[in-house]
């Protein structure tokens, strides 16, 4: 008997404490997902203006691009002695002028 009523007790606070499943905006109802806006306004976070890059391990010119917002191209306009197939574990990679 208290074995039958232990089980009871286990399965209503599972039913409670996780919550339905349908959307009849129950509990659940003052839960949203919508983004809060930003309070200065921009979408994306500013990244700071470095001089250099130092190559980590795995980096790739695109990676490296992608991480730092400058262009492949101009990665290459400003290292023309860079090797792309060839980057180097901690060499400086010119990212501005």
């Amino acid at each position: 008997m208290a074995l039958l009523l232990a089980v009871a007790a286990v399965g209503y606070v599972v039913t409670t404490s996780t919550g339905s499943d349908n959307d009849n905006g129950g509990d659940n109802a003052d839960r949203t997902t919508e983004p809060r806006p930003r309070e200065n306004g921009s979408q994306q976070r500013q990244r700071p203006q470095r001089a250099f890059y130092r190559v980590r391990l795995n980096d790739t010119l695109g990676l490296i691009a992608e991480q730092t917002g400058v262009p492949v191209e101009r990665l290459e306009e400003l290292n023309p002695e860079l090797d792309p197939q060839n980057l180097i574990v901690g060499q400086r990679i010119r990212l501005r002028e």
